[in-house]
C-alpha cells in the first residue's frame, strides 16, 4: 500500500478528485492535507470520512516544519497538489496570502519531496525511484487571447491578475526542480471548472444563489468575457491520467472544449431555473445587472487539449 498526499482535497476540485482516486487505486492510502479556510469544507468530503484508506489531516502547506515532519511521518510516495488561494478579486484586495499559498507553499511540498525522495540531484532513493509531483494549475497563467486562437502548452506566461501570476510561479518552481534535480514532476492547466461542491464565490453558483434569494445578479462589464468550462469530473479523469501516464517533467492543458461567453451562461441558468423552480411573476434573467468590470479582467480563455487527447487519450465527456 503506497501513501499518496492530496492538499486541498476539502475544495472544489479536490473533494470531487478524492471519492474518484479511492475507488479507482485500491493501492493507495490517501492522505487529505486542507487548512480548511473559507473555500475548504469537510462536508465536501463526508462520503469518505470513514474510508479505511482515507485520513484527513488539517495543516498549512505555508509551514515548513509541519510539512516535513508530515512527510517524514507518512513517507508519501506521491503527491497531488490542488491547494492554492484561486478566487482572483480576492487576489486583487488581498495579494499577500496568494503569495504566500501558491508560491511558497508549493515550494514547501516540492522540497519535502526532493528531500525525502532523493539523495541527491538525478538520484532517487530505491523506495521512491517512481515517486511522482503532479502540480495542478489553470489556464490563466497564460493571459488573455484576442477573438481567435488557443492556449497551448507553449504559449508564453502572462499573468494579467496577482492570482495568475502566483500561480504562474509556482508552476516555474515546479518546472524547475525537473530541471536542476530531475524530479519526476507533472503539471496540468485546467479551463473553468463547473460542478458540484463549487464554493458560492463562484460565477454559476452565484448566479444561482442571487437568482434564489431575489437579488440582483451582477455581471462584470459587458458580459462578454469568454471562459472555456470544464465539468469537474472530466478534469479529475484528466489529472489522474497525467499522474499515472504523463512524462515527466511535461505540462498538459485540460479543456472541454467548451467556450461560453458570460451572458451565454447567465442566460442559461436563469432559463433553467425559469424551467424548474419558476417565480411567480417573470423571469430569473430581469434580476441580471452589469456591474463595474473587474481590474485586470482577461477577455478570453480558450485551451487546445490536443496534446492530453493524442498522447494520452483522454476527452472531455460533458460539452454543455
Amino acid at each position: 500500500m503506497k501513501n499518496i498526499l492530496i492538499t486541498g482535497g476539502a475544495g472544489f476540485i479536490g473533494s470531487n478528485f478524492i471519492p474518484y482516486f479511492l475507488e479507482n487505486n485500491l493501492d493507495y492510502h490517501l492522505f487529505n492535507l486542507d487548512l480548511l479556510t473559507y473555500a475548504g469544507n469537510l462536508d465536501n468530503v463526508s462520503e469518505v470520512e470513514n474510508h479505511p484508506r482515507y485520513t484527513f489531516i488539517q495543516g498549512d502547506i505555508c509551514d515548513r516544519n509541519f510539512i516535513n515532519n508530515l512527510y517524514n511521518q507518512y513517507q508519501f510516495h506521491d503527491v497531488i497538489h490542488f491547494a492554492a488561494e484561486s478566487h482572483v478579486d480576492n487576489s486583487i484586495s488581498g495579494p499577500e496570502a496568494f503569495i504566500k499559498t501558491n508560491v511558497l507553499g508549493t515550494f514547501n511540498l516540492l522540497d519535502a519531496a526532493r528531500n525525502l525522495w532523493m539523495n541527491g540531484p538525478n538520484e532517487y532513493k530505491s523506495e521512491f525511484k517512481n515517486s511522482r509531483f503532479h502540480h495542478v494549475s489553470t489556464d490563466e497563467v497564460y493571459g488573455t487571447l484576442g477573438e481567435t486562437g488557443l492556449f497551448e502548452e507553449t504559449t508564453p506566461y502572462a499573468p494579467n491578475s496577482p492570482y495568475s501570476a502566483s500561480k504562474a510561479g509556482s508552476d516555474m518552481i515546479v518546472r524547475s526542480y525537473f530541471h536542476t534535480y530531475g524530479m519526476n514532476v507533472v503539471t496540468t492547466n485546467c479551463s473553468n471548472n463547473y460542478g458540484p461542491k463549487q464554493h458560492n464565490e463562484k460565477l454559476i453558483p452565484t448566479i444561482i444563489r442571487k437568482a434564489l434569494t431575489g437579488e440582483n445578479i451582477p455581471i462584470y462589464g459587458d458580459g462578454k468575457n469568454v471562459r472555456d468550462w470544464l465539468y469537474v469530473l472530466d478534469h479529475c479523469k484528466g489529472i489522474e491520467l497525467a499522474f499515472k501516464t504523463g512524462k515527466a517533467g511535461e505540462t498538459y492543458n485540460i479543456g472541454g472544449r467548451n467556450e461560453r461567453n458570460n451572458l451565454y451562461i447567465v442566460d442559461k441558468v436563469c432559463t433553467i431555473l425559469d424551467e424548474i423552480k419558476p417565480k411567480q411573476s417573470g423571469s430569473y434573467k430581469e434580476q441580471i445587472t452589469f456591474v463595474k468590470d473587474r481590474p485586470g479582467h482577461d477577455m478570453r480563455y480558450a485551451i487546445d487539449a490536443t496534446k492530453i487527447e493524442n498522447e494520452l487519450g483522454w476527452k472531455a465527456d460533458e460539452n454543455e
